[in-house]
């Protein structure tokens, strides 16, 4: 059992026998009446995202969930095919569970799958991986490294603003948490 107390940003629980994950959280107290957590909580088996308030000290189920490793191999008709490192079965997840993690999926990155009863239901990406630019507008005489950025397209499609001397064909390192340019890999 999970308390309120206990609540921080990513942490899991369970409600009518749905896993969530705690996306924001606040906790108050009013100045009459008693303390309540503010949360905002997604729902890790349909992606959609609900409010919700917990009255201080109330209690949460802790749902069972399992960690897979696994590598990305494709997407297709049904979905994003996984294939389980240990055992060699291929999983697939629906577009609605990867979500926007598809931003940085390449074939044979290895990430964790969560399983809740068996089902796969959601993917979590490492911090951090390379991708190639597709496209981008070559730099200006004049431009400065320093302020300012130009948006770059990566093989993915994903679509994120980098400093002025980053050209076509580059690797960037990109954090997946924020969507942002770390840095060009040599």
């Amino acid at each position: 059992m999970i308390s309120t107390n206990e609540f921080k940003k990513g942490v899991y629980i369970e409600l009518d026998g749905v896993p969530y994950q705690i996306v924001e959280f606040q906790h108050v107290k009013p100045g009459k009446g008693n303390s309540f957590t503010r949360t905002r909580i997604k729902n890790l088996v349909t992606g959609n995202t609900i409010d919700r308030t917990f009255k201080s000290g109330e209690r949460c189920e802790e749902p069972e969930l399992e960690t897979k490793r696994m590598q990305y191999l494709y997407k297709d008709g049904n979905g994003y095919q996984f294939l389980d490192l240990e055992s060699y079965e291929q999983a697939a997840l629906e577009e609605a569970s990867v979500g926007d993690n598809k931003n940085y999926l390449t074939e044979n990155l290895e990430i964790e799958v969560l399983y809740f009863r068996n089902r796969p239901i959601t993917v979590e990406l490492p911090n951090f991986v390379q991708l190639a630019i597709t496209y981008c507008e070559p730099a200006v005489k004049g431009d400065t490294v320093s302020g300012g950025g130009k948006p770059a397209t990566l093989s993915t499609g994903l679509v994120i603003s980098v400093p002025y001397h980053i050209k076509q064909g580059d690797l960037l390192k990109v954090d997946t948490r924020t969507g942002e340019y770390v840095e060009k890999v040599k």
